[in-house]
């Protein structure tokens, strides 16, 4: 079941979820579609980038996450579902309000981490895809991302050592609440930097930083 408590009224339905991922699932081979957890992540790294991202430019890779071509005609219904979900996240993101990601809690563990790991892998897929966000200033990324990022395996963050050493001093969520609450307020922590508010617009508030990023304390000495 996704983390749905805060939906707003015009979000997707359970139902919708369940359509939506039997339409990716009917893609032609040979292409390989996000699902639903996926593609959620996916579409808050498209909606990070600092200039809006076509919907001919991010739908591709997420019909197939090798690139290859789409077909001429995508179904309606899909394309509908994807553009809902697309502007739910974006008035989230653009307000600095809170939105419920589509994690699915997974019987057989309890590993916070395995658990949000696809919605995690979608948003890294994002930013492979979409690199603008990643050319902009290291500094004020690299909190919000190792709060993602902690939850993949560090041999898979090549050439980044300044993002593994940020990861490093972060305490891991105890639980996949605060998991969620951490990704939440990572994307809305790079939303500042990618996508700054006019002052006069700004909220007048926002979640501050969740426990997932809470620094580690210094080592013990020997």
């Amino acid at each position: 079941m996704p983390q749905a408590a805060h939906r707003p009224p015009d979000s997707l339905s359970e139902a919708d979820l369940d359509r939506l991922q039997a339409l990716l699932d009917a893609l032609p081979a040979p292409l390989e579609p996000l699902d639903v957890s996926m593609a959620d992540g996916y579409l808050c790294g498209v909606l990070l980038q600092p200039e809006p991202v076509p919907l001919a430019q991010w739908l591709p890779p997420l019909l197939d996450t090798e690139g290859r071509p789409t077909p001429a005609r995508v179904d309606d219904e899909l394309l509908a579902l994807l553009r809902r979900r697309h502007k739910e996240l974006n008035v989230a993101i653009a307000g600095r309000q809170w939105f419920d990601p589509w994690i699915f809690e997974l019987d057989e563990t309890e590993d916070p981490s395995e658990t949000v790991l696809p919605w995690v892998a979608g948003f890294a897929h994002a930013l492979d895809a979409h690199p603008a966000l990643m050319k902009l200033p290291e500094e004020p990324l690299l909190e919000p991302l190792a709060a993602i990022y902690l939850h993949l395996d560090p041999d898979d963050l090549e050439d980044a050592d300044a993002l593994v050493e940020e990861i490093e001093s972060l305490e891991p969520p105890a639980d996949l609440e605060e998991a969620v609450e951490g990704l939440v307020s990572a994307v809305l922590m790079l939303a500042d930097v990618s996508r700054p508010l006019k002052p006069a617009a700004r909220p007048g508030g926002r979640p501050g930083p969740h426990p997932a990023q809470r620094r580690r304390g210094p080592p013990p000495r020997r």
